[in-house]
């Protein structure tokens, strides 16, 4: 069974999923978070072809560890997506994640046009990497 993690954004949701040992976090596509029925069905198809066991979804927080409004808007979220899949979902720190996954993609010699359509699920994929790291051997 696989992880998926989300990057929850406003216009666009950043998508990334484990290797089946749960080892290795891969960027997998970023999908339009509006229509959200359309998110969903995408979501949903994933969880199938992937036989994903459990969502982590990113939580924002500040560096000083508050939470803000992207964080009460990411918990919106997690509330919607937990009555729509039946799959188990839980929120993780994903703090600097992006400027993380920036940097990936700069070091790689990513062109910054590919950013925007890239960045979220890589971002999705250190957020799953940190994830993984910190439980192995319970994935």
């Amino acid at each position: 069974m696989r992880i998926l993690a989300i990057d929850y954004g406003t216009k666009r949701i950043g998508i990334a999923i484990s290797d089946p040992t749960g080892t290795l976090a891969s960027p997998l596509e970023t999908i339009p978070a509006y229509p959200f029925e359309r998110f969903v069905d995408r979501l949903k198809q994933i969880i199938l072809e992937k036989e994903v066991s459990l969502i982590l979804v990113g939580m924002p927080r500040s560096l000083n560890g508050q939470y803000g409004e992207s964080a009460n808007r990411v918990l919106d979220f997690v509330n919607v997506l937990k009555a729509a899949v039946t799959v188990p979902v839980k929120t993780w720190d994903e703090r600097l994640t992006t400027v993380q996954a920036q940097r990936s993609m700069h070091d790689a010699g990513g062109k910054t046009k590919d950013f925007r359509q890239k960045l979220d699920s890589m971002a999705a994929a250190v957020l799953l990497q940190s994830y993984l790291d910190a439980n192995p051997g319970q994935n």
